[in-house]
């Protein structure tokens, strides 16, 4: 069987696999949330002002601030990863493809990314580092 076959699992993976997805989890909830705090608060500064109260432009701003806070500490990541997912999915579909069929073109290769990358988070959970881990734990 070729190494690379899915019914093959490396030894990195299986002894690394689980924090590995709590990195992924920190580092996208990272970045995701300071979108929020950009849009929101203003940090770090950006090109524009604040999003008009009730706008799409704030809504996702607030989305980015809960479900990026959620992701990083891994509480409730589930349901927020499944929010942040949608939300990445409405954008790209919203904002981007309008634009031009190509993502590189259109500028919404994070939106897929995100989109994607908050997906498998909705399936796999967050991963030993984090605070729904820790509730579990007798």
């Amino acid at each position: 069987m070729p190494s690379d076959s899915p019914n093959v699992t490396s030894p990195l993976a299986r002894s690394w696999g689980p924090q590995l997805l709590s990195l992924l989890r920190i580092t996208a909830g990272l970045v995701f949330l300071a979108h929020g705090t950009q849009k929101l608060l203003g940090f770090p500064a950006g090109s524009g002002g604040a999003p008009e109260m009730l706008s799409l432009s704030w809504f996702a701003g607030v989305i980015e601030l809960v479900a990026g806070s959620l992701i990083t500490l891994g509480l409730f990541t589930r349901p927020a990863a499944f929010v942040a997912s949608g939300t990445m999915a409405f954008a790209y579909w919203l904002a981007h493809a309008p634009r031009d069929p190509f993502p590189v073109n259109n500028g919404g290769d994070a939106a897929i990314l995100y989109c994607f990358v908050f997906l498998y988070l909705a399936a796999a959970g967050a991963g030993p580092w984090s605070v729904d881990a820790a509730r579990r734990r007798p």
